[in-house]
């Protein structure tokens, strides 16, 4: 009896110091398993996907390499040969794809789907952001609202809740004010409740180039943010100094939450991009945005991974129908980018 009553005691007190330690854990905010697993930005490591023409068009939006002609199982084989190569010769596990209504709402959404499945089966995380028009059409702004919702309605329904896909709602929203922006972004959330805010972009205002204002909007708390930055939007500024001070100037104390999805440089002029600048101010430039997305932990998505006839193409496509493989067009650019990978 006093054997029973000793363990019985015994088994108590552990109750007791287990739950001790789980409220000692709560006060001094231990992350949980589930926060443990959740993704920070520098967990995508990734590419542009492109469309020849810059994926502004009025039709559906096809990355190089992909046709409308081609079918589900063929859009799929020749992405994967794609995916792969961005695997294995730059190390991404992210792609961005482009979207708009032509391609979702139209006959090519089913074939494309072939496409966001080869990046998902090898493990990639796929970033799909809205691409206006071009033409009268290209002026930062929706092109059609009633299009717009109904195909990011048909996006959200089917992958809302694949963990590999995020959701971007527009890539440079430059035609609106910073508050007509996030009040367009606030609707998305309110519209689309299965999609979980944790994959959320969220685009920096103008050409999404500053997040540093609109990531202080507590609707978007949890969400990630998307900036832009590119050399040629001051070709002058040579100094490696002034590159960090501009990329700061548009980040902000936002880091924690920030996203590169487009940065890039020409990749043809065999410039390079681990040597002294020389006042090449696209040197300058790479060097310190790739330097400070490392030591900021921020997430690097390089503009393009492939875009044929793009000078800033990361790769080359070459091959034929569904035997397709990628060459890289510098060494150092590679470098770079995996340097901003923090590999």
């Amino acid at each position: 009896m006093f054997h029973r009553r000793r363990m019985q005691l015994i088994s108590i007190t552990g109750a007791l110091l287990t739950l001790m330690m789980l409220v000692a854990a709560q006060m001094v905010n231990v992350p949980s398993a589930h926060a443990a697993a959740s993704v920070t930005p520098d967990q995508f490591k990734g590419v542009n996907w492109a469309d020849p023409r810059d994926n502004f068009a009025n039709d559906a939006v096809v990355p190089s390499g992909l046709s409308t002609a081609d079918n589900y199982p063929t859009t799929y084989a020749k992405a994967s040969a794609i995916i792969h190569g961005f695997a294995v010769n730059l190390h991404s596990n992210t792609v961005r794809l482009p979207i708009n209504p032509y391609t979702v709402n139209g006959p090519f959404w089913h074939s494309y789907t072939g496409a966001i499945k080869a990046a998902t089966d090898q493990g990639f995380k796929v970033i799909l952001s809205y691409w206006e028009g071009t033409g009268a059409y290209q002026d930062g702004k929706i092109d059609n609202l009633t299009a717009f919702w109904k195909m990011w309605k048909t996006v959200t329904d089917r992958y809302h809740s694949n963990k590999l896909v995020y959701f971007e709602p527009m890539n440079e929203p430059h035609g609106y004010s910073e508050s007509d922006w996030a009040n367009i972004v606030a609707q998305w959330i309110g519209t689309y409740h299965s999609v979980s805010i944790d994959h959320l972009f969220v685009s920096g205002a103008g050409y999404n180039d500053h997040v540093n204002t609109i990531c202080t909007d507590s609707r978007f708390t949890g969400a990630f943010f998307s900036l832009h930055n590119y050399g040629f939007w001051n070709p002058t500024q040579a100094s490696y100094d002034a590159w960090i001070n501009d990329f700061k100037s548009r980040i902000g104390s936002c880091a924690s939450r920030t996203v590169v999805d487009e940065w890039g440089a020409p990749m043809t002029t065999g410039w390079d991009y681990n040597g002294p600048i020389n006042n090449n101010a696209y040197i300058a430039y790479v060097q310190a945005g790739t330097d400070l997305m490392r030591s900021w932990h921020m997430g690097s998505v390089y503009w393009p991974g492939l875009r044929n006839g793009d000078s800033y193409s990361m790769e080359t496509l070459n091959g034929s129908g569904t035997n397709l493989t990628l060459t890289n067009n510098n060494a150092s650019g590679v470098s770079r980018l995996d340097h901003s990978y923090g590999l």
